[in-house]
């Protein structure tokens, strides 16, 4: 899926587009015993209480495509008979209505997904008449093609709120707040299927975590039999021994900081497209020529790639990018320099010595103090 298409998912999430048709809760404990359950239809409830529930469907669809909200493939063993593909879509075609089927969900979820405190599974139904589009892209309300079936489930924790005073209205004095069970926003989640090309891909699905770093593997592989893909750090990490084992000994400033340079004008330019910008084993080769990296030093890159990322892998340009950083450390010095003028910073040899050079302009700071730059002989 890319920005467009859960952009589009969200926007539903209102009382003028909803479109689900049920929810089912369940509450568990710290010990894994399941506390209380809910199945009702949606629009049932309160209007105060879906209004509460549309801000966490649409913070379990929220975050940055590739670190928070991961794409995932079912391999072709997950989609066999009995595999977990084939158990979501029938829980998905049961609207949510077979009790059997949801005991089983929520024993899966229970089993698999490790969080030591208290937390709540909401999982809901939704059939999303997909509108059509004219050819400038607007959307045409009565010329609906298909129906976009799917489920949504969100974890959410549940916490104590903490203790304090209040002013009490009836009795008009401050008194001891009674502690109340609290449900937070979710940490965990996942769309199936997924909707890519604006409809159904039973191939596919949406995984959502709060911590990009934090995406549970063992939870991803026993419930939904998916591939873990890397984390968004563990891309960066990898990118920079990419870097350094091709330079090897030759991996100066001025190369490392123009693949910086390079990469962040690719994220930049692409920064409006829905799509989130990957780079292939290609790419990645063909940046770190435009960045200036020796030809003799590129001769073992495929193997050094496939060791460190995979064959087939890819990496999201969003997560190996500096961002808005831009860091040169020594042991006892740290500048940080703002992506765009990297220029500002060189390094020279001056009196036989290594030295970063930086370029003051009119002024400088020093804790605090405005001091004037030296003048030039």
């Amino acid at each position: 899926m890319n920005k467009k298409e859960v952009l589009e998912i969200r926007k539903q999430y209102t009382h003028e587009k909803c479109s689900i048709t049920r929810i089912c809760g369940c509450y568990v404990d710290g010990e894994k015993n399941i506390k209380t359950q809910i199945k009702k239809a949606f629009l049932s409830l309160p209007e105060e209480e879906t209004f509460k529930y549309f801000n966490i469907f649409k913070q379990t669809l929220s975050g940055t495509l590739g670190k928070n909200l991961l794409n995932l493939e079912f391999p072709l063993d997950a989609e066999n008979p009995g595999g977990p593909q084939e158990f979501l879509l029938k829980l998905r075609d049961s609207k949510l209505q077979d009790d059997v089927l949801l005991a089983d969900f929520y024993q899966k979820v229970i089993k698999n997904y490790y969080f030591p405190e208290n937390y709540y599974i909401i999982l809901i139904h939704v059939a999303y008449d997909i509108p059509g589009k004219s050819s400038d892209g607007a959307e045409m309300f009565d010329a609906s093609e298909d129906v976009y079936e799917y489920l949504l489930c969100s974890l959410c924790p549940v916490k104590l709120s903490k203790p304090g005073l209040f002013y009490n209205t009836e009795t008009n004095n401050i008194e001891n707040r009674i502690r109340d069970w609290i449900v937070d926003p979710p940490v965990k989640g996942f769309l199936f299927p997924a909707f890519n090309d604006r409809n159904s891909d039973i191939h596919s699905m949406l995984y959502f975590s709060k911590q990009a770093e934090e995406l549970q593997p063992e939870f991803l592989e026993n419930m939904f039999g998916c591939t873990i893909p890397l984390t968004a750090e563990s891309q960066k990490k990898i990118f920079n021994y990419l870097i350094e084992d091709t330079l090897g000994e030759d991996c100066d400033y001025e190369v490392v900081k123009n693949i910086h340079d390079h990469l962040t004008e690719m994220v930049e330019e692409t920064k409006d497209s829905p799509d989130p910008l990957i780079l292939t084993k290609p790419d990645v080769k063909r940046l770190f020529e435009l960045s200036g990296v020796p030809g003799e030093k590129m001769e073992n890159f495929d193997q050094i790639f496939d060791a460190a990322v995979g064959e087939k892998a890819s990496l999201f340009a969003a997560n190996i990018a500096g961002g808005r950083k831009f860091n040169v450390e020594t042991p006892d010095v740290v500048i940080n320099v703002e992506p765009e003028r990297t220029d500002l910073i060189r390094t020279k040899v001056i009196d036989g010595r290594a030295c970063i050079v930086i370029s003051a302009n009119d002024r400088i700071e020093v804790n605090g103090v405005n001091a004037r730059t030296l003048t030039a002989d």
